[in-house]
């Protein structure tokens, strides 16, 4: 109960819970992003051409938006206890699977079974952050999310590029498959749904998390998300961003081998700048986007989506140009960190858009997003075999950087998703 003398004084059960959500978000970039630098070999053992590659990318992508607000719903209803925990054995299993493929269809199906059993990963740690931490802390608490992941993406390229000069690439799926079930043991095992419930948690830290009863969550009130006018502008920068994220997470390595001429490790190396870019870029965002909030109200979250994004535009262009692979990948890294600049604060506004709703509105805008991110890998597989440019690859990107910080702009943060219509209800 409440204010039990029982309890720490000085408990950091919230910080431990911040832990948990950090390594799970490694553990799922370090399983997306291994088939990134598994390309090649892939292709060479199954024969397939970079169109057939771009499929295979997006399959994931694109069933992991399509189950974005279902799984959102889920955890919204039933809790980020459960909801994270079936989404990481489902994806430890698919991600081990993807080592048994054997050809193109069997692995396009492995991977859309995997977007589907990682969908909600976002939407849920959301949840997890609207519960446990309080509102000055949610924008770095998702920057240092998404960077960590980033980071892990980062280290997965160079570790996987090693294990497959070592074990080969269909063994290296099955030993991260196995990591993901460690992970979902830990969380059921420690987290509760209500801080309140836990007892590692003092009265102490309860007033600092500002535990309040959980509110009501009713019907999703679905033609107010859809006529919402902030949740729509939000939806379409993230599309743009994620666009420009994926091709850092699916063609990257590709490019530097092809276009510029690397060897594996080389090009194993060099695609950890971006990532790493990423990383600093999230983090950076995510916090001046609580600072800004605070000192400037709600509506300054938008600002470092607002300049970064264009900024990325102009380093992306930039690296078209660059002849040397190490100014390319430096520009190309610079690119990804402005841009991501503009990503966790957008998680941030989704919390105080949604409410109750919250994790349903952060799923619709990681939907799009991801819609983006299915986009990415096709155009860029269909740029590289029909027009035969990265140029115009690289192009897109660029283009759709610039689109995001117009959207950035138009987005209104406190225009809630009730609280715009008075007296709306689910």
């Amino acid at each position: 109960m409440v204010g039990d003398v029982s309890r720490p004084l000085g408990s950091r059960a919230r910080h431990v819970v911040l832990g948990l959500t950090l390594s799970l978000i490694a553990v799922a970039y370090l399983d997306r992003v291994c088939i990134a630098t598994a390309a090649p070999a892939i292709r060479h053992e199954f024969g397939l051409d970079e169109e057939q590659m771009g499929l295979v990318f997006a399959a994931f992508t694109f069933s992991y938006a399509l189950f974005e607000i279902p799984s959102g719903y889920f955890a919204d209803r039933f809790g980020a206890r459960a909801a994270l925990t079936r989404i990481v054995v489902w994806w430890s299993v698919m991600t081990a699977m993807t080592g048994l493929s054997g050809g193109f269809a069997s692995l396009l199906v492995v991977r859309l079974l995997f977007g589907v059993g990682e969908a909600g990963t976002f939407p849920s740690t959301a949840r997890v952050y609207a519960r446990w931490l309080p509102e000055r802390e949610r924008g770095w608490a998702f920057g240092l999310a998404i960077a960590t992941g980033a980071i892990a993406g980062a280290l997965t390229m160079k570790l996987v590029a090693w294990l497959l000069a070592v074990v080969g690439w269909r063994e290296a799926f099955v030993i991260f498959g196995a990591v993901g079930f460690v992970w979902a043991a830990a969380w059921w095992l420690y987290f509760r749904d209500d801080p309140r419930e836990h007892a590692g948690v003092s009265a102490a830290e309860l007033r600092i998390i500002a535990a309040r009863e959980p509110e009501p969550h009713g019907r999703v009130p679905w033609k107010l998300l859809v006529e919402h006018r902030p949740l729509r502008l939000l939806s379409g920068m993230y599309v743009c961003a994620i666009y420009g994220w994926y091709f850092y997470l699916t063609w990257l390595p590709t490019f530097l081998r092809d276009a510029l001429g690397l060897s594996l490790a080389d090009a194993g190396t060099l695609s950890m700048l971006p990532l790493l870019g990423i990383a600093c870029g999230v983090s950076v965002g995510g916090w001046a986007s609580d600072e800004l909030a605070a000192r400037f109200g709600i509506r300054a979250r938008r600002w470092p989506g607002m300049l970064g994004f264009p900024l990325a535009a102009v380093a992306t262009v930039a690296a078209m140009s660059a002849t040397n692979p190490v100014s390319a990948a430096i520009l190309l890294a610079a690119a990804a960190g402005l841009g991501a600049a503009g990503v966790a604060p957008a998680w941030a506004v989704c919390l105080d858009l949604g409410g109750a709703h919250a994790g349903v509105l952060s799923g619709a805008m990681n939907m799009f997003g991801n819609l983006g991110g299915t986009l990415c890998p096709i155009v860029v597989g269909a740029c590289v075999k029909r027009l035969g440019s990265w140029h115009a690859a690289l192009g897109s990107v660029a283009l759709l950087y610039l689109l995001a910080g117009v959207l950035w702009a138009g987005v209104d943060p406190a225009k809630g998703l009730l609280t715009s219509r008075a007296g709306a209800s689910g």
